[in-house]
């Protein structure tokens, strides 16, 4: 496969749960500043925006503003409007290889996204959110039927892997802070489709640290922390088996970052969960940000990636 189209297809994954994932967050950010008349809207919005890697701000940074700059804004990469834009133009330089089903549902999308945003200023954002939620859900399912288990699949799948992975901690950044009870825990659980599973799997109210070790630990929940490194190991480990068998160690510097990155995850206890919370966060970005720069170097023929501003330097 050439390079150019294995790092197309490595990028449409990452843009497309980029895009899903920023939608989940400021879902999760509009219901708290809802639900929770005693939050401090520009404070959390303020935080939010850092979070996300957004530093120069113009107005305060109340719910409008930050809908607006992650949202809708066109030159922002990492904004769900500006990431979809950038799947479907990798989707169009890789069209030898992704299917009809993909390209045109990638396209559709992008086109119906204005008349979408139009909607969602009249009628409130979550008109939007959605929107951008069942659409990447569908891309994620026509990805997973249509196309064959080679490794453009792979690459693809690999970029979806690292971003949920990053995307995931910040969405767990973003809520730290809250009241251990507060009810935006409930709300994170529920953009990111686990408040179901999360219940099934405790039988208990929800508690933020087990909210924390749900998404970060849990071994049978797709976007969990641990079951996209796993995913990412197990991607790597394919890419790497036609090279030949490493006598002594890995060679791979992109499957060790990933490698080291689960095994230190996996036997966490929840009480070292808590205690080390924000530094692991920070943590699995850099791993992140390491493991893109190590896939680009051995596989796309490029001096640096393609890095988006919020992504924490290693």
């Amino acid at each position: 496969m050439l390079s150019r189209i294995a790092e197309s297809l490595f990028w449409i994954g990452r843009y497309a749960e980029r895009a899903e994932s920023t939608a989940r967050i400021l879902d999760v950010h509009v219901h708290r500043v809802l639900e929770d008349p005693a939050l401090d809207e520009t404070s959390a919005g303020a935080e939010l925006l850092a979070v996300m890697g957004v530093v120069d701000r113009s107005e305060p940074a109340n719910a409008r503003y930050v809908t607006e700059v992650l949202a809708y804004e066109a030159t922002n990469s990492s904004s769900i409007r500006g990431s979809l834009s950038a799947a479907r133009e990798n989707a169009r330089g890789a069209r030898v290889v992704v299917s009809s089903d993909v390209w045109e549902c990638l396209n559709a999308t992008w086109n119906e996204l204005p008349h979408t945003e139009e909607l969602a200023r009249r009628m409130g954002p979550h008109v939007y959110f959605r929107y951008v939620r069942e659409r990447t859900a569908m891309l994620a399912g026509l990805v997973d039927a249509t196309l064959a288990r080679d490794d453009g699949w792979r690459f693809l799948v690999l970029g979806r892997s690292l971003e949920r992975v990053d995307m995931t901690a910040r969405l767990l950044s973003s809520s730290i802070s809250d009241d251990p009870n507060s009810q935006s825990w409930v709300s994170l659980l529920r953009s990111c489709g686990a408040h179901e599973a999360y219940l099934r799997t405790y039988r208990r109210a929800v508690d933020a640290a087990r909210v924390s070790e749900f998404l970060l630990l849990d071994r049978l929940f797709p976007r969990s922390v641990y079951w996209s490194l796993a995913l990412a190991e197990q991607i790597l480990a394919e890419l790497d088996s036609g090279r030949g068998l490493a006598r002594s160690t890995v060679d791979d510097a992109a499957r060790r970052t990933v490698g080291r990155a689960r095994t230190e995850l996996e036997f966490r206890g929840i009480d070292e969960l808590a205690a080390q919370m924000p530094d692991l966060l920070v943590a699995l970005q850099r791993t992140c940000s390491a493991v893109s720069a190590a896939v680009t170097a051995r596989y796309f023929a490029r001096e640096s990636p393609h890095t988006w501003a919020s992504e924490v330097p290693a």
